[in-house]
């Protein structure tokens, strides 16, 4: 988690605990600054999404296009467990 003065987290057990889930560092970001760390922004931020799909589902190729959007680098020798690591710890 982001430390220190340039820590922009709004919520930061929010993002803790999305991170333990398995949601990325971008994603538990994301969604921690968006509740605004407001118990009614917590709510109806779960009204807007839909369900968060898994990378286990994935296909090889698929896991290496999104790991290469996000600019991971060193993942087109990674196996299907290590690409879907490389993405939950991104």
């Amino acid at each position: 988690m982001p430390r220190g003065k340039d820590s922009r987290l709004k919520d930061p057990e929010m993002y803790e605990e999305l991170r333990k889930d398995g949601a990325s560092k971008e994603k538990a970001a994301r969604i921690s600054n968006a509740s605004g760390g407001s118990k009614s922004g917590r709510s109806s931020i779960g009204r807007k999404g839909g369900e968060s799909g898994s990378y286990d589902g994935w296909t090889v190729p698929e896991l290496k296009k999104r790991a290469k959007e996000l600019g991971l680098s060193g993942y087109s020798k990674k196996n299907k467990e290590q690409l879907i690591r490389s993405l939950r710890n991104h």
